[in-house]
């Protein structure tokens, strides 16, 4: 089985790319299905998984798990859409998780919702809040929190509750990096009075101004991978090994030489 169903409104069909479950949306629809979580208050977190996510999780059964259970498991890069577009899914394109956070906070500046910002250091995310804020004057966001790079602390954790608690937002964004992001909303999900929570790595360093982005030619033609190794020397090793390994895994999985289960 190639396609898996997922349970819960909204119903959106996903596609196994390596029994990491993708959900087969565009960013429209993303956009819809979490407003209506939003006014609903339906608890749930928002994965955006490419390349680098679902290769982590072929090492890591917990991390595919997390990734399965998600609310939304956004096609965050173009192979995902690709996938999908293998499978009969003509309707799928990127959903980016910056383009996502864009999306929601020009919802969110019209109905109200109220944001915070977990994730960045050295002020990467206050300067996100400046950014996002002349970027749409009426959205409203309530907190900012910067971690340090490790767990939390009891205390720490401690404080946090207490700022989301007071602050009430209706949706956090995790600016952790995969899969640091995606174990931490599926952890702290259920511990903050919070609806809903969406990892989306880099986009608070986009959105700060700390690293550029990549042309929207390359993102749309599957190569941001490519500007982010030239521009992001951090990240070349990670690109060296996954890029390869997916490419033969994913063709081997299309030809059915090898078979993935989904595991929730």
């Amino acid at each position: 089985m190639n396609s898996v169903e997922p349970t819960g409104p909204p119903v959106f069909s996903r596609v196994n790319v390596l029994g990491v479950a993708i959900s087969s949306i565009n960013l429209e629809q993303a956009t819809a299905a979490i407003d209506d979580a939003l006014r609903h208050r339906r608890k749930g977190y928002i994965c955006c998984t490419g390349v680098h996510g679902v290769m982590e999780a072929q090492t890591d059964l917990e991390l595919k798990r997390t990734l399965n259970r998600s609310f939304l498991n956004t096609p965050d890069g173009m192979p995902m859409v690709w996938m999908n577009r293998w499978h009969g899914k003509s309707h799928v394109s990127r959903v980016y998780g910056p383009d996502l956070m864009c999306e929601v906070s020009r919802l969110s500046a019209e109905r109200g919702y109220r944001q915070f910002y977990y994730g960045g250091s050295n002020g990467v995310a206050k300067a996100m809040r400046a950014a996002m804020t002349a970027r749409f004057p009426k959205l409203e966001i309530v907190g900012t929190f910067e971690p340090p790079f490790r767990p939390l602390t009891p205390e720490e954790e401690l404080r946090l509750r207490e700022q989301v608690r007071e602050c009430r937002p209706d949706i956090m964004w995790i600016g952790l990096g995969t899969p640091k992001q995606d174990r931490f909303m599926a952890e702290y999900l259920p511990k903050l009075d919070v609806t809903l929570m969406a990892g989306v790595g880099a986009a608070f360093n986009f959105f700060s101004g700390r690293v550029p982005q990549a042309p929207r030619w390359m993102q749309r033609s599957g190569l941001e991978w490519f500007y982010r190794f030239v521009h992001e020397p951090r990240v070349r090793g990670r690109y060296f090994s996954i890029v390869p390994r997916f490419i033969l895994a994913s063709l081997a999985q299309n030809l059915r030489a090898k078979k993935y289960e989904i595991v929730q």
